[in-house]
């Protein structure tokens, strides 16, 4: 990596399931690289998630196919610290972590929209927001389906006009991708192109993976 830790002044964190990354995760990293004039990014794979509904996919799984869904993305790190530490993952231990490597960034964290609707519920928000810029993809312009947890229309949580005047936005392409749906599709082994990769395709084939969701 040619990027040596002082030399990056911009810092962008990406984190997710990732179960599995999809072509519309790769796509909020592509514009934020652009928009934000990023020095890097560090796409981090979720670990122990506390917030999750269901089982994730074994992590060794889910780090692969990010590795293979961002190798051809300049300026990318995929991050396995969250898959390795012990216990639940909060996105406020890895920004801490992040500002003792880098401490000469400025950090943004990457948001896809069902991201940017549950920040209020997340582990010690307001410490988050004094870290890092906090950046979304638009409210209208990208997927609904980022983690999987909006099963309703409305799912949005109460947001203080504070944090949400805070909150920048990425402009991107709609992308109605969901990993759920993705999901179904490749238990039926259905074709997963113009969602995934073809490199992440192979790889859910080739691993018998969301056979039985």
């Amino acid at each position: 990596m040619q990027n040596t830790h002082a030399a990056v002044q911009r810092l962008g964190i990406f984190g997710g399931a990732f179960d599995p990354p999809h072509l519309a995760h790769v796509a909020l990293v592509e514009a934020a690289l652009a928009q934000l004039q990023l020095d890097l990014v560090r796409v981090l794979p979720t670990g122990q998630a506390w917030h999750k509904p269901r089982q994730l996919s074994e992590a060794a799984h889910r780090l692969a196919m990010t590795r293979l869904a961002f190798t051809h993305v300049p300026k990318v790190v995929v991050d396995e610290r969250e898959i390795l530490r012990t216990g639940p993952s909060y996105t406020v231990d890895t920004l801490h972590e992040l500002q003792v490597e880098y401490p000469q960034a400025q950090l943004y964290l990457l948001l896809g929209d069902d991201q940017r609707r549950s920040l209020p519920s997340w582990h010690q928000i307001g410490e988050i927001d004094r870290v890092a810029i906090i950046c979304a993809a638009g409210r209208n312009m990208a997927v609904r389906a980022w983690n999987d947890n909006s099963n309703s229309p409305d799912s949005s949580l109460p947001m203080s006009d504070t944090l949400q005047a805070r909150i920048r936005s990425l402009d991107m392409p709609l992308m109605p991708h969901s990993a759920t749906d993705i999901r179904v599709l490749a238990a039926t082994e259905q074709t997963l192109t113009g969602l995934v990769s073809p490199a992440v395709e192979r790889y859910i084939h080739e691993h018998h993976l969301y056979r039985h969701h």
